[in-house]
């Protein structure tokens, strides 16, 4: 295995490990066995650095490790789906506006529109899911919850990824990823 074939798998791995620990480490319970954590900041930062697909895989498996871990269990399956789709949605479209010719730093209209994207798929993907399990009414109560958590992964990945952006090992990464 080349060497930065060996560097992708550790830092997805590392990611992985980042969005269980943030989604554990501060956690609010909100309506209907949900909470507001820090992990969805992680799922986005997982997206823009590793790219679509290592991002997808970080930020799902990740988060529903946390479920797993923290006694959501029920919410886990559908967890690594809406987070999967979120990171990876996010992941694609900022690659896109995201030329590989610029300068490695910090972008901010790659970065808010892949932030937007992540959050409407999370929020709707819980939505749709809660509407299933409890009612469509019911699962309106947690939008609001879950907003509040959108802008709170926003700050997080957005305070996160500039700082992050200044190492070189990063830089690679962040060049290197597919698509």
């Amino acid at each position: 295995m080349n060497s930065k074939k060996t560097k992708n798998i550790v830092f997805t791995a590392l990611m992985t490990s980042l969005t269980t620990a943030a989604t554990m480490v501060i956690h609010i319970p909100s309506a209907f066995h949900g909470y507001i954590h820090l992990g969805d900041g992680m799922v986005l930062l997982s997206s823009l650095l590793l790219g679509p697909f290592a991002g997808a895989a970080a930020g799902g498996i990740g988060s529903m490790l946390a479920d797993l871990l923290s006694g959501y269990a029920f919410y886990a399956p559908a967890t690594l789906i809406i987070k999967a789709l979120g990171a990876f949605l996010a992941g694609m479209l900022y690659r896109k506006l995201f030329s590989k010719s610029q300068t490695i730093g910090f972008k901010l209209l790659p970065f808010l529109s892949a932030g937007i994207v992540c959050s409407t798929v999370v929020t709707g993907g819980y939505f749709l899911f809660e509407s299933i399990v409890y009612g469509p009414s019911a699962a309106a109560l947690n939008v609001p919850l879950n907003m509040v958590q959108n802008l709170l992964s926003l700050l997080v990945a957005g305070f996160l990824l500039p700082v992050l952006l200044r190492i070189d090992e990063i830089q690679n990464l962040h060049r290197n990823s597919p698509v």
